[in-house]
């Protein structure tokens, strides 16, 4: 009687295979196995994708007996598992996304905004989709069989708000939105394409940016100086934005707030090993154990749901209705301008610093080899960073005063 018992034991992990559960495991397990292949081979943001990947793979596990729950879980979520030790640590309480926007404000260098202001419009452009899919989802959302949650009323103005900031290209601050809201049911599909997103902005943008633009307008040109601004300017500025934004929109203050910090650390010219931290060893460790903490979340009970698919779907629309939004906001103000913008600098106006300056720049320098457009995709790219946050805040506030909390 012992015998069978025993090997029951032994071999509990591949008789689980082979169950419903099982089944939905192996699924998970190939998604883990796109995302690292997706991660190596392609070479798709590696530092965000591998770490999500294999934080699946963990997940997805065959699950042990919790001591404390009496529940099967996966080893690595259950009861003092790591994972679930990560996501209280770091993700519940939101002290990811507030350490990655240092390490993000310690990368940044505003001055290339600073002396061309009028690019901070683009990063309010290109906005533009959060609210479209936002109200897209209000209408889709409804629609879902079986949404988890359903006991709570206003779950759909949250999950809606959450799905909207994923067009951001804004990793952290959707992630910010969707644990202030407790959907931590929706955590693993909500941060997959999020981050997802943010890695595939070369292949996503370049078919929008083509689609609304001509040949011609790819290949404007623009004059650059090289020259910085004052240190003043440069130590004033974060000091300043974190002010205003945080007595303009109180919500975005601990991310805005953050971000600047970084930035402060970057410019104030006293704290050099300070700013090489945040940039490096901080940047490298929170991205390590954010990774695999979100991956950690794509458990096949909850992830493998109709819901998914649609967040993945209106996030993919919030994507390129924020590259079209900048775009098109670009081709509108040269209607009223002597001197033309490149519009493809409307598309750099997304959260995605600095992979979609990047993509902009190339496609500029392969319509014309002699036409430089990086520095000023960077301008508008980090005013899309302080415009997503901003967005977010906005966004939180505005759901907050919908439901009447």
């Amino acid at each position: 009687m012992m015998l069978p018992s025993i090997l029951s034991s032994l071999f509990s992990g591949v008789l689980y295979l082979f169950s419903p559960a099982g089944v939905r495991s192996l699924v998970m397990f190939a998604l883990a196995g796109a995302l690292i292949f997706l991660a190596i081979r392609k070479e798709y943001e590696p530092t965000l994708l591998l770490p999500i990947g294999f934080g699946c793979l963990l997940a997805n596990l065959p699950p042990v007996i919790d001591a404390a729950t009496g529940q099967s879980v996966p080893a690595v979520l259950g009861e003092g598992g790591f994972l679930s030790v990560l996501f209280d640590a770091g993700i519940a309480n939101e002290l990811f996304p507030v350490l990655i926007f240092i390490a993000v404000g310690a990368m940044i260098d505003f001055s290339p905004l600073l002396k061309d202001p009028s690019m901070i419009f683009f990063g309010a452009a290109a906005q533009l989709g959060i609210f479209l899919t936002f109200l897209l989802s209000l209408w889709l959302l409804p629609m879902v069989p079986g949404l988890a949650g359903g006991d709570d009323p206003d779950l759909v103005l949250k999950l809606a708000s959450a799905i909207g900031i994923i067009g951001a290209a804004d990793g952290p601050t959707t992630l910010y939105v969707a644990n202030y809201f407790q959907l931590k049911d929706y955590m693993g599909p909500i941060s997959v394409a999020a981050y997802s997103y943010m890695a595939l902005v070369p292949v996503i943008q370049p078919p929008v940016i083509r689609a609304l633009t001509t040949r011609e307008e790819r290949r404007l040109p623009m004059t650059w100086t090289e020259e910085r601004c004052s240190r003043v300017t440069l130590i004033l500025f974060p000091i300043l934005v974190t002010a205003v934004a945080g007595i303009a929109v109180p919500m975005s203050a601990p991310l805005v707030g953050s971000l600047m910090f970084g930035n402060l650390l970057r410019e104030c010219g006293v704290l050099e090993r300070l700013s090489q931290t945040a940039q490096h060893e901080l940047a490298n460790l929170v991205t390590i154990v954010l990774g695999i903490t979100i991956g950690g979340t794509m458990v096949a009970e909850r992830f493998l749901h109709p819901t998914t698919l649609l967040i993945l779907l209106l996030g993919l629309l919030a994507f390129v209705f924020d590259t079209a939004g900048g775009v098109l906001f670009a081709k509108l103000l040269n209607l009223l301008r002597k001197r033309k913008i490149n519009p493809m600098l409307g598309a750099a106006g997304i959260s995605a610093f600095p992979m979609s300056s990047r993509v902009v720049a190339r496609m500029a320098l392969k319509e014309d080899p002699g036409n430089f457009l990086l520095m000023h995709a960077a301008s508008a790219n980090v005013s899309g960073q302080l415009g997503s946050i901003v967005a977010g805040g906005m966004m939180m506030t505005l759901v907050r005063l919908l439901i009447g909390v």
